[in-house]
């Protein structure tokens, strides 16, 4: 009888294990997907692993007094399936920015405040001066607006360098969001020198020193027991080619699943538990939501190329070369990532014509050649197309879909900038991104 029990137990146990980090996937969503037979869509949907696609979609339904409840659907999704998370961090960074400033709570520093970066570490620079910003100064509110607006790396950067490598992983931990991992600044830094973050002053409109942050140093331990490999080659940093594939191990991760949840949380933080609310002000979620959706040729500072950054230019879901304008009616609040192969997008699109909202994330891996780091990838050719299928498959399928009632959206609608049209000065045309 002990035998009989033990070797039970045994194989409960095996049955356990392989279950942890299965890919979670829902019937209901794959009939959905299967209802666009695009070709090139359909390869990669039928391939899922060998382009390490992952997609997570929510349905939301109002109540009679516009309430709403969330549904969500998976396809492969799995925590422990790699992906690099490029830009999409950049939404977490600027929530704990402000959530930062407000735990302060230090007269005269808030999201404009003007900001001086300065040097303490190895590879640290100082930033004194922001001509993109109407203050000629770098601000918190700034950089949320180049992030958004055209993805913007220094900016997440300096965004670090404010919250502090330590204080970001806690924050994100405490918050339950237990699958990030926040390691590096977009520079090339070492390890060491990416827990050290800079000494920052803010001053008044009269350059007066209101308050001085002193460099801080993370003392925490990452978790690295799980390795994170990819591709079969890469491009070293010395620009040689190496024959082992890119150890992602140490870099910046984060599953898709708390990604699609930070972003529930910036745009319904009324609705999300309390554990995973980030501490803003009714006027930083306003902030946020509208440069989440404004669109760089609509915005004065800064003063975007709208030919180089189109309105689509950072809305994959809606973006290929044939469609660089959303359809009338159309708002997405959204944040993507790209990069080393690597595509990602975690969006809330709303059809103010229609009464149509829904979110949808998804990540996928372009990179036929296998060699990482090389700068060739099939973006062009598979991954945007792609996208925009993916995103027009669910688009569509919520334009169909009945609703008990409709939704009440005015909550969403923003008074976006107009461009000055008296206003000479040039445009941005180039962005490290």
């Amino acid at each position: 009888m002990r035998i009989i029990k033990f070797f039970l137990l045994l194989c409960c146990s095996v049955i356990s294990m392989q279950l942890i980090g299965q890919p979670r996937t829902d019937k209901t969503l794959v009939d959905i997907l299967n209802q666009n037979q695009n070709t090139l869509y359909q390869k990669v949907l039928q391939h899922p692993q060998e382009y390490r696609l992952q997609i997570i979609y929510t349905q939301i339904n109002r109540d009679k007094n516009n309430v709403p409840s969330f549904k969500d659907f998976y396809f492969n999704v799995d925590s422990l399936f790699y992906f690099n998370p490029a830009s999409t961090v950049k939404l977490p960074l600027a929530l704990l920015s402000l959530e930062k400033l407000n735990q302060m709570n230090i007269p005269g520093v808030n999201k404009y405040t003007s900001m001086l970066y300065d040097s303490a570490y190895s590879k640290q620079t100082v930033e004194h001066v922001d001509s993109s910003a109407k203050s000629t100064y770098p601000s918190i509110a700034q950089f949320i607006r180049k992030v958004f607006l055209v993805s913007d790396n220094d900016a997440y950067s300096r965004m670090y360098e404010f919250v502090g490598q330590q204080r970001i992983n806690r924050a994100l931990h405490n918050k339950g969001y237990n699958d990030v991992r926040i390691t590096h600044r977009f520079v090339r830094m070492s390890p060491d020198e990416n827990r050290h973050t800079n000494p920052i002053r803010f001053i008044d409109n009269d350059g007066k020193l209101i308050y001085a942050q002193a460099p801080a140093y993370n003392t925490d331990s990452f978790d690295f027991s799980h390795i994170n490999k990819v591709g079969k080659a890469h491009i070293n940093w010395s620009d040689s080619l190496v024959n082992e594939p890119f150890d992602f191990t140490m870099r910046n991760n984060i599953s898709l699943k708390d990604l699609h949840q930070i972003a529930r949380s910036a745009l319904f933080p009324q609705y999300v538990a309390a554990k995973q609310r980030f501490q803003l002000k009714e006027d930083d979620y306003d902030f946020v939501k509208q440069y989440m959706s404004q669109l760089p040729g609509e915005t004065n500072y800064p003063k975007y190329d709208s030919a180089a950054y189109f309105d689509t230019y950072v809305k994959f879901f809606f973006q290929d070369s044939l469609h660089h304008h959303l359809p009338k009616g159309v708002r997405v609040f959204n944040k993507p990532g790209w990069a080393y192969g690597f595509m990602t997008d975690v969006s809330y699109v709303v059809d103010f014509d229609n009464k149509v909202e829904f979110m949808l994330s998804a990540t996928v891996y372009v990179n036929s050649d296998g060699v990482v780091n090389d700068n060739k990838y099939d973006d062009v050719t598979v991954g945007t197309p792609f996208l925009y299928q993916l995103g027009q498959t669910i688009y569509n399928y919520e334009l169909k879909r009945d609703r008990k009632y409709k939704p009440n959206l005015d909550v969403f609608k923003i008074k976006y900038e107009l461009r000055d049209p008296k206003d000479t000065r040039p445009t941005i045309k180039n962005v490290d991104n």
